[in-house]
């Protein structure tokens, strides 16, 4: 199994990323902004979190038209996974992988905290079925722009394709509409999500809830 975890100037969770993808089984190709390719073959792409040119213009907004943002859309139009998390969740809607967009916080503030209650509403991707459907999670958040928004009817076709992931037990992380916290492709197959999970996969660093993804990720590729 092989991930490939994009770095951009400014990304300060790629690293965890990398582990975090190492510690389920994967062998990890570190890919810069500026290559033009994937390496080949790969069967998941991370975009880590943090601060992709550092939040000018709009988050995520410089990431998206880099170099190798046109070969991760290539990849996946082909049906590959894409995980985002936070900064990597404002680049995928940027780029158009994903619909809706990230807005600033309700209240204006950095909300950083050691955990937040989500809940989990689709169960059934490689991305979440090691949690499964119903289940109450925690993993850490850190982000100024996550208050994710759409229209009404992009909302409503979210919630009837099944494509909200995850969603925060309450309206007090940032605001975003339905308490989302995460979404999905159409095909269920690029995942963005503000909570950081790569953060939360050792029990050295306090929880392992978040090891979930990475192992739901390597048992369908094992499958597979």
């Amino acid at each position: 199994m092989h991930a490939a975890v994009i770095t951009f100037p400014g990304s300060n969770c790629d690293r965890d990323l990398h582990e975090a993808f190492r510690k389920a089984g994967f062998r990890v190709s570190a890919v810069w902004h500026k290559d033009t390719a994937l390496p080949e073959p790969v069967d998941v792409v991370g975009l880590p979190g943090g601060f992709s040119y550092g939040d000018y213009l709009r988050c995520g907004a410089i990431a998206a038209h880099s170099p190798v943002v046109r070969a991760v859309k290539d990849f996946a139009g082909r049906g590959g996974h894409v995980l985002g998390i936070c900064n990597g969740f404002q680049v995928l809607t940027e780029a158009g992988l994903l619909p809706g967009a990230l807005m600033r916080n309700a209240g204006l503030r950095f909300v950083c905290r050691p955990a937040e209650p989500l809940i989990v509403e689709n169960g059934e991707t490689a991305f979440t079925r090691g949690w499964g459907a119903g289940a109450r999670i925690a993993l850490p958040i850190a982000h100024h722009d996550g208050n994710y928004q759409a229209d009404t009817a992009t909302l409503d076709r979210l919630e009837g394709e099944g494509r909200v992931a995850l969603r925060y037990e309450t309206d007090a992380a940032n605001g975003s509409a339905r308490r989302i916290a995460g979404v999905l492709s159409q095909n269920g197959r690029v995942l963005g999500m503000m909570p950081h999970p790569e953060r939360a996969v050792d029990a050295a660093t306090g929880s392992e809830q978040g090891a979930a993804v990475f192992a739901g990720l390597a048992g369908a590729f094992a499958a597979a």
